[in-house]
């Protein structure tokens, strides 16, 4: 096997396993009740973290900021190195984007439009962990008593390493595979750099539309939720949040984090794998996540709104 299969197969295998852990625990068996113990005390976080789980193998859940530090450094590290190497590949012309929509595999067009496409959805994902960065310095307020299990921990930065290789992981193994060396490297000039992004495909213009639709639902959440917190009487205190889609679901912010993901895999076209089984994963893991919450909400408060769903208006 070639080594740049080995390379996404490397990244793919992480993903398919955190899908197949997540059906599992999706199974409502008795016989299942220490597997699922087993999963909640390894991946519960705040408020839905197992009591019996012990303090020694958990971290400050404020600690949830090294995921975006780590992730902005290496999103833009990916970035810059992608772009970079899109623009050294040669400019395409709009007819010629016109035209690698109708070409199939192997034409040096077609390498560019997939190029230039892994540069766009690696600057959604850019906005995403840049916001998430801010966010955690000056909108959440995490409670000094809220902890999450060390394990959850080294999974979110797996977590923030992955998923933006994900969205480029075939560049990468093609580039190693075929050990293209583009030897065309035209003066750098700022706005030809950023033209090639104004021609892509109707799949990444409705792609990012949804994409932005989901990042602006989650920072109205996130800043809801850092509401909550605003003074420091409040740390110990809970608190049923309400506006935007609260109304509607108990964690409205990873519903908008799926509905983001939906903009990224309709931005890629939709025919890659890899990004299919990173959606797959965010999917499985927040709608767990997210059951939990809706539980713990229904056990905490006794008039909370009947009206709401975990994460799935009318669904779920």
């Amino acid at each position: 096997m070639e080594l740049g299969i080995w390379i996404v197969w490397l990244v793919r295998a992480p993903w398919i396993a955190v899908i197949l852990l997540m059906v599992i625990a999706s199974i409502p068996s008795s016989k299942l009740r220490l597997f699922h113990e087993l999963v909640w005390s390894f991946t519960g976080r705040g408020k839905i973290l197992l009591p019996s789980s012990s303090q020694k193998w958990t971290v400050p859940q404020k600690y949830f900021a090294h995921f975006y530090v780590f992730g902005v450094a290496w999103t833009t590290l990916l970035l810059a190195i992608t772009w970079m190497y899109a623009f050294k590949m040669a400019l395409l012309s709009s007819e010629e984007f016109m035209f690698s929509r109708h070409l199939t595999g192997g034409s040096h067009v077609e390498s560019q439009f997939k190029v230039w496409r892994a540069v766009f959805l690696l600057f959604l994902m850019e906005i995403q962990v840049l916001r998430r960065l801010i966010e955690s310095f000056y909108v959440f307020k995490y409670s000094p008593f809220a902890r999450m299990n060390v394990l959850t921990y080294l999974g979110g930065l797996y977590y923030y390493a992955a998923a933006p290789l994900s969205l480029c992981v075939n560049l990468v193994a093609e580039f190693i595979s075929e050990g293209k060396d583009h030897t065309s490297s035209p003066e750098f000039d700022l706005l030809s750099s950023l033209s090639p992004l104004m021609k892509l495909g109707w799949c990444q213009l409705v792609g990012g539309i949804i994409f932005l639709w989901g990042w602006l639902h989650q920072r109205r959440c996130h800043a809801i939720l850092g509401s909550l917190r605003e003074n420091p009487s409040q740390a110990k205190e809970y608190i049923i949040p309400h506006g935007d889609w609260f109304e509607i679901v108990s964690s409205p912010h990873y519903l908008a984090e799926i509905v983001l993901y939906v903009g990224l895999v309709i931005a890629s076209g939709g025919t890659d794998i890899t990004v299919w089984l990173l959606f797959g994963s965010v999917v499985g893991n927040l709608s767990l996540s997210a059951g939990e919450t809706h539980r713990w909400y229904l056990r905490k408060f006794e008039h909370y709104p009947d009206n709401r769903n975990a994460i799935f208006p009318y669904v779920y």
